[in-house]
């Protein structure tokens, strides 16, 4: 179930990321309003692709999790080793 909550959480992270720069909304929010110098830095193309860049990172490793759920495979897990028999090999 937490891995499923992950998945959700992560995809949706990624895809406001990726969608929310080129939207209006990104010109017109309370912070750039504030700070002036705040609306040159966020209206930068660069800027724009780098939050995108995060969300596309954050869809990709969302994806990735969820299709791991699909095809049965864990993550990493960690196995407690005897000594005793460590020593024998």
């Amino acid at each position: 179930m937490k891995r499923l909550m992950f998945v959700a959480l992560s995809i949706e992270i990624g895809l406001v990321l990726l969608v929310i720069p080129w939207s209006a909304f990104w010109e017109r929010n309370y912070f750039a309003q504030m700070f002036p110098p705040l609306q040159a830095v966020i209206t930068n193309h660069f800027v724009r692709g780098a939050v995108s860049g995060m969300g596309l990172i954050n869809l990709t490793v969302g994806l990735t999790e969820l299709v791991s759920i699909f095809t049965g495979r864990a993550g990493p897990r960690h196995v407690a080793v005897n000594p005793s028999h460590a020593a024998n090999d």
